[in-house]
């Protein structure tokens, strides 16, 4: 890059902080030609439409303001929009990648894969954290003074020697199964997007929702909040789990039935911790809150300094790599925009 390209930097001072780690937001600023505001006040949709006229890239975040079609009018000279934080589907509609992005080869870069090393991280934990019981063991011991709560077996098929079935492949996906590699655990996954080289690439056997759900001890949920994904896990295939079993998710709550899967609970056959729900929070009359087989954590998965300091450097990374006229890695696929989280 022999000139600065000019930036347009419209995330909040909060959300700098959060996802730069010390130095990097300086060597941004050095690298490019920024134009950005440190008063704290938010960008307004009407700013930055008037700001990114002239602009090469406009890098976003949490609490920035969605893109409209004035921004593009007037952002004619735009090739990448940075997303320094997850999903892009709320920042740029699908009739503005359409229209605009894919006609000029705009790139969209999203740092879903940063936040992704967080969630698998919380994804691993929580599978043995409910699998184990170690919540209730230790909630029982603090709240009688007993030793052993009778209601849950201290022995079981914990996560060594399992099979785990993976409801899509997606960057969070892909994570959890690295970091289950070194585990002696079979993996099979159900995404009908992946190919077989894909498959073959990460080690995995894809099946079906049914025969997962038939053939796994656990289930963990990573799939996007789509029309056709909503309520896509329902009572057929949770009655499929076996008796025991463990159900994570840590996508989006609108993924399962919550009638079913509350039915399910009552049972008490299965473990279960849900990283999101609908609505969020549960309300005081929600029956999962009074079910101690259920772990309920306050959508915390995609935290940790690691995850969100890697944002910042992907992003910082991403605009090198796009000017340089290099492949970026986290480029959205937009000719498949509507699959994708």
């Amino acid at each position: 890059m022999s000139e600065k390209k000019k930036l347009l930097y419209v995330c909040t001072p909060s959300h700098t902080e959060r996802v730069f780690r010390p130095g990097r937001f300086d060597e941004m600023l050095g690298l490019f030609d920024v134009t950005w505001r440190d008063d704290g006040e938010a960008w307004t949709a009407e700013q930055v439409a008037e700001a990114v006229a002239g602009m090469d890239g406009l890098i976003t975040g949490w609490g920035a303001p969605s893109t409209t079609s004035e921004m593009f009018e007037n952002g004619t000279d735009l090739r990448i929009i940075a997303h320094s934080a997850g999903s892009v589907r709320g920042l740029v509609a699908t009739e503005l990648v359409d229209q605009y992005c894919i006609p000029r080869d705009i790139t969209i870069f999203s740092a879903n894969v940063a936040i992704a090393r967080n969630v698998a991280e919380s994804t691993v934990g929580m599978l043995l954290m409910a699998m184990r019981h170690w919540v209730q063991f230790n909630n029982y011991f603090h709240e009688t003074g007993n030793w052993i709560n009778p209601l849950y077996d201290k022995n079981g098929q914990f996560l060594q020697g399992s099979t785990v079935g993976i409801v899509s492949a997606s960057r969070v996906g892909r994570e959890v199964i690295r970091l289950l590699e070194p585990w002696d655990v079979d993996i099979i996954v159900y995404d009908p997007y992946v190919t077989d080289e894909q498959a073959a690439e990460m080690g995995v056997e894809m099946v079906g929702l049914d025969e997962l759900f038939g053939r796994a001890d656990h289930v963990t949920v990573h799939a996007p909040r789509l029309p056709e994904t909503d309520n896509m896990i329902g009572a057929e295939q949770l009655a499929k789990l076996r008796d025991g079993g463990t159900l994570v998710n840590t996508s989006r709550g609108s993924v399962i039935d919550h009638d079913a899967l509350l039915a399910e609970c009552r049972s008490r056959r299965l473990n279960v911790c849900l990283d999101v729900t609908t609505p969020e929070p549960l309300p005081p009359t929600s029956g999962f809150r009074g079910l101690d087989n259920v772990i309920i954590t306050p959508h915390a998965s995609g935290a940790g300094f690691d995850g969100y300091f890697q944002i910042g450097d992907s992003t910082v990374r991403a605009l090198v790599d796009c000017f340089n006229g290099d492949p970026v890695d986290g480029a959205v696929p937009l000719e498949r925009y509507e699959t994708i989280a």
